[in-house]
């Protein structure tokens, strides 16, 4: 049972198992649900946050299951790494400031992270390269995405600065 469940998380239900680009799918199904209960519901960031840090905290020990028979320990089915890395630097954005945004800027800031997110995690640029050649297991499979994730902030970080800055 347990098993089943593991399999089940990992792959989000079974996006993993789409065989085109089941990380981009990945992606785009958790940009399309956190804009769902940030936007639609209105569901408190810190309920948000919990929810994160469980699955960040599960995924560790439901990878290890999923892939512990396996030669391949980051096979392309796993997605819940995806939804992790993307997942970051969409939460920090409607965090951010404490101001309440519009659906139209939200939509267009998850388009953007999406894109970036997607470059940066088929790309691997270091560190993310780094954790996906180092770590075979749980911790590698999870990291190179959440480090994805945070080029995302940074690189929007950089924007906004330099957007300022020539902006005055």
């Amino acid at each position: 049972m347990i098993k089943v469940f593991n399999s089940l998380f990992v792959t989000m239900f079974g996006i993993g198992k789409i065989k085109f680009a089941p990380g981009t799918f990945g992606s785009l199904i958790t940009t399309i649900i956190l804009f769902y209960l940030f936007h639609s519901i209105n569901i408190s960031s810190n309920i948000i946050l919990i929810g994160l840090l469980v699955i960040f905290i599960y995924s560790f020990y439901a990878i290890s299951t999923h892939t512990k028979s396996s030669k391949n320990k980051d096979p392309g089915e796993i997605v819940i790494d995806e939804l992790l890395g993307q997942s970051l630097p969409i939460y920090l954005y409607e965090i951010s400031h404490s101001t309440n945004k519009e659906s139209g800027e939200a939509i267009t800031y998850y388009i953007l992270f999406f894109l970036l997110f997607r470059y940066f995690d088929i790309m691997k640029p270091f560190p993310v390269n780094f954790f996906d050649k180092n770590f075979k297991n749980s911790f590698g499979v999870i990291m190179d995405d959440i480090c994805a994730g945070l080029y995302v902030v940074l690189t929007v970080i950089c924007f906004m600065l330099v957007k300022s800055y020539v902006s005055q």
